[in-house]
């Protein structure tokens, strides 16, 4: 009888530590944010594409005015928009782990996007994933995962990071639609980390960075474009980052970028002697 007892009030405890546990895992671990303008259905749809039951994690809400609060003065009017529809996963992940990014009906910014700025805002180890019932710029989304982030790790991210962390989006994204996604997100992340890793502080410093590194990967870039990327890169030297934390969070993106910028290359490259055997065959026959 004794050990039957016994038996039985191991078994609660362990019940009660698997109940615990669960709880915890689901507050801290992994969040999800929502837009605040989703209906019911847009809502389930953007918890089934998260693979997550409303019970097992924690949601909170995210809505345009918070969005505002770190894109206004930065994003068009038109990114911005009036209402909320983007919503964002963040599941921490075991020190080292770096950041994963997915996305889903996120039309403007990249995977690669999201994660230099997330490094930029100091968030670390961590899968992230951003989207929407359908397709939408993603501007506003950084705000739910650095929100989403905070509520995992009970931890503030400063209000300067999220600041800045919002214009590079923008500032990448812009200079995206002339360069390409790819290459704009490569030159802004190789050019932060030297800035960083030097302490460059000197705006006409951080200029001639800027050039010499755009120069290595042949995109030309005008004042214009040179003078945002400088603005920025002096904001983020204000912040308290560091170069190795940069580089290790970002180490798995930096790979796939620069992969993907060597495959175009290769590609463009192959395209060209293909035209090129086109044009002097057809110069054979005619001349």
């Amino acid at each position: 009888m004794k050990k039957s007892k016994t038996l039985r009030n191991i078994s609660m405890i362990l019940s009660f530590i698997f109940i615990f546990g669960s709880f915890v895992y689901a507050d801290s671990d992994k969040v999800v944010t929502l837009g605040k303008n989703l209906d019911d259905a847009q809502r389930k749809q953007i918890l089934e594409i998260f693979k997550v039951n409303e019970k097992d994690v924690k949601i909170i809400e995210v809505n345009n005015q918070e969005e505002r609060k770190y894109l206004e003065g930065v994003a068009t009017e038109a990114q911005l928009g009036k209402i909320t529809m983007s919503s964002a996963y963040v599941e921490l992940l075991e020190e080292g782990s770096g950041i994963e990014v997915e996305t889903y009906n996120i039309s403007w910014v990249t995977k690669e996007m999201y994660a230099n700025a997330l490094v930029t805002a100091g968030v670390k180890n961590a899968k992230i994933i951003t989207a929407a019932p359908f397709p939408v710029s993603g501007t506003g989304a950084l705000t739910g995962v650095m929100k989403a982030f905070e509520q995992a790790t009970g931890e503030k991210i400063s209000e300067e990071q999220k600041k800045v962390a919002n214009e590079e989006v923008v500032r990448v994204g812009e200079l995206g639609e002339e360069v390409g996604k790819d290459k704009a997100a490569e030159l802004v992340k190789k050019v932060k980390e030297e800035v960083i890793e030097k302490n460059v502080k000197d705006p006409e410093e951080i200029k001639k960075i800027i050039i010499e590194i755009a120069g290595n990967l042949n995109i030309n870039l005008n004042t214009d474009q040179i003078q945002k990327i400088g603005g920025l890169m002096e904001k983020i030297t204000n912040l308290d980052l560091n170069t190795q934390t940069i580089k290790d969070q970002l180490k798995d993106i930096g790979n796939k970028l620069d992969d993907t910028i060597k495959n175009n290359e290769e590609v463009k490259s192959l395209l060209q002697r293909i035209l090129d055997a086109i044009k002097n065959f057809f110069n054979s026959i005619f001349k």
